[in-house]
């Protein structure tokens, strides 16, 4: 009994027919870049793709011809910062193409580079909301500080540029400061990098011994290279961390959430650097203050101290008997060495010594007259 069939070629015309007729114009299409290959003779060939909640649920191939590869691609670097690479969510004209040997198929003669940004930025308020209203926005601010941090954990990569020159900076300060650094390796961009933050920050978090400060650095990068310090989870891990962490990735004009949720955010690894020298350097400078202070003090204390001995002395001076008898003054004393003040209980006879400053004179009372208050002879 025969069976009613086509060919593969007529299955595919049809195909081709039909997908043409839906499709007949160019159309934006919105998909996530999975993969990207430049070839040699200048095309590229790109696989475009969807995920929902259950995951993948769209594939398909595209290419961009050599003639329109090499406009598209430096614009859009131009605009974004960055090449066309995996991991971006794009816009992109295309024209959907049905080929019997070859299937379905897109041609993109346009990348639009604003939404690929604008997509970054509206997921970074999205994050920044989420972390505001899970009150883990300033969580890290409230953490003390070390009064001198030594021991720092680095998460960066190895071979970055940007930690060479933090640890250069650091190593090379000018004052000698010595700080005690270890590396947790990571990869610092891309679809995989806030992951391989994280678990380089628990690495560093469960240490034996415990870190003054976790510092997340790298050297300046494309906008999109660097949309991974807005993730969420790179942000809540830093915002929870019990460790003050501190942030220096891109450039001036670059602010990311993990910079918000920081304890601290600089701009650059040097800037990093020269932040713990000098917190070095003001204790350095408080401490020669406080030293400046105390000998000033102690010097005062001693001056006033000799100023004290000095008025002592002139009193002591002043109060010696022979200073007083220099000036022409007697001292009396009786045959026993007892100072006589009055003439009272001296009578004829007895005898006493007269001290002048210069010798003593031994002599024997004649007489004793008694005056009274007025200076008159008593009873006269």
């Amino acid at each position: 009994m025969g069976k009613e069939f086509i060919d593969l070629y007529e299955l595919q015309s049809r195909l081709k027919e039909g997908v043409e007729q839906v499709f007949p114009a160019k159309l934006w299409l919105k998909a996530e870049i999975s993969a990207v290959k430049a070839r040699p003779g200048g095309h590229c060939y790109l696989e475009l793709s969807q995920s929902g909640d259950s995951g993948l649920v769209a594939k398909a191939q595209a290419v961009i011809w050599a003639s329109r590869y090499r406009v598209i691609a430096p614009f859009f670097e131009s605009v974004t910062g960055t090449g066309i690479s995996e991991g971006m969510l794009v816009l992109v004209r295309v024209q959907v193409s049905f080929s019997q040997l070859y299937g379905l198929s897109l041609v993109i003669d346009d990348i639009d580079p604003d939404f690929s940004i604008g997509v970054r930025e509206k997921e970074r308020l999205q994050t920044i909301a989420r972390l505001t209203e899970e009150g883990l926005m300033d969580m890290q601010k409230e953490l003390p500080l070390a009064r001198l941090p030594y021991r720092l954990a680095v998460v960066s990569a190895q071979d970055a540029a940007g930690y060479r020159d933090f640890m250069r900076h650091l190593q090379e300060n000018p004052y000698g400061f010595v700080f005690h650094v270890d590396l947790y390796p990571a990869l610092m961009q891309g679809a995989s990098a806030a992951g391989s933050m994280l678990a380089a920050m628990d690495a560093a978090v469960s240490a034996a011994e415990p870190y003054d400060a976790l510092l997340i650095l790298r050297g300046g990068g494309a906008r999109l290279d660097l949309s991974c310090y807005d993730d969420y989870s790179l942000a809540s891990g830093i915002a929870r961390c019990p460790v003050p962490v501190f942030t220096a990735v891109g450039h001036d004009q670059d602010v990311h959430v993990c910079d918000m949720v920081a304890w601290k955010a600089l701009k650059t690894p040097t800037a990093l650097a020269d932040e713990f020298v000098d917190i070095y350097a003001d204790e350095d400078r408080r401490i020669l203050y406080c030293g400046t202070r105390l000998k000033q003090a102690f010097l005062s204390k001693i001056s006033a101290i000799e100023s004290r001995i000095q008025l002592l002395e002139s009193r002591i001076a002043g109060a010696d008997p022979r200073n007083v008898l220099r000036r022409g003054y007697v001292l009396t004393v009786d045959a026993s060495g007892r100072v006589l003040k009055s003439v009272s209980g001296l009578k004829k006879g007895d005898r006493i010594s007269l001290m002048y400053h210069d010798g003593t004179l031994t002599c024997g009372i004649e007489d004793v007259v008694e005056r009274d208050n007025t200076g008159r002879p008593a009873g006269a």
